[in-house]
């Protein structure tokens, strides 16, 4: 029996690039109760719609089979892996390098919920308490490196783990990273510098008025807008921030493999 066709359905084409990353194993193991296609979708339909798990419409898999196929993928690094092939492949489409050689990075505070209450700090320039999420994307706005912490966590503490994960996935080949003034100071640097990147602080003009489009900094601030547009990232509900994490790649996943098909149908 056919089910309802949903918005966030993946293509046929997406489909095709999709597979190979999420078959962990054979299509026709017979383990196999419900079709990857169709708890694939059932995974973009959660995150763009942000409900729980147990409010998954009926037509799609028993929502236990879901969120364990799921978290399969995660721990497997499956959205992972296609982010970093799909950010490749657009990188040549736009006739650049296949691997970046500057990045930015930053930070964006995801108001906590009882879920993630118990791991929440507060952070006092966002005013809210909950997660803080740590990325690195490059100057096309792709996805590289991501660190969840507590929302007290500072920015700066975090530029070792991220510069390790850029340099890991490009190759060592980011010498730059464009970094906003919670950056500043000689660790922050250090750390960066041990790993080959240079910081470069953009500054705020000091007399400005209104909103400010920071030179390189302003693409981060876009990933972050294409983030809030999945419910499911609006704030931390999930319980490990291993899966804030997970749902991060899942969710870039999703948009570029619509990118792709957009740019080279």
């Amino acid at each position: 029996m056919s089910r309802k066709v949903y918005p966030t359905d993946v293509t046929d084409e997406e489909w095709a690039f999709a597979v190979p990353y999420l078959t962990l194993m054979r299509e026709d193991a017979p383990q196999r109760l419900h079709a990857l296609r169709d708890l694939f979708d059932a995974v973009r339909w959660m995150a763009k719609a942000g409900c729980p798990w147990r409010m998954l419409p009926g037509d799609f898999p028993a929502w236990t089979a879901v969120e364990q196929q799921a978290k399969r993928w995660m721990e497997a690094g499956c959205f992972e892996a296609m982010v970093h092939d799909l950010r490749m492949v657009l990188r040549r489409l736009h006739e650049r390098h296949e691997q970046p050689s500057a990045v930015v990075l930053d930070g964006r505070t995801l108001q906590s919920s009882p879920e993630s209450g118990a791991r929440a700090g507060y952070d006092g320039y966002k005013r809210k308490k909950g997660s803080k999420v740590h990325m690195a994307v490059d100057t096309l706005g792709s996805l590289l490196a991501l660190v969840v912490t507590p929302a007290n966590e500072q920015e700066r503490a975090q530029v070792a783990a991220l510069s390790e994960q850029v340099q890991e996935v490009t190759g060592e080949n980011v010498d730059l990273a464009y970094v906003d003034q919670g950056y500043t100071g000689k660790k922050a640097a250090s750390a960066a510098a041990a790993h080959g990147i240079e910081l470069e602080v953009v500054k705020l003009a000091e007399a400005k008025r209104g909103f400010v489009l920071l030179p390189r900094r302003w693409v981060v601030e876009r990933f972050f807008a294409w983030m809030a547009r999945f419910r499911r990232l609006s704030r931390d509900y999930e319980r490990l921030p291993t899966t804030l994490a997970g749902l991060h790649w899942l969710a870039f996943a999703c948009l570029l493999l619509g990118n792709l098909f957009k740019i080279n149908p």
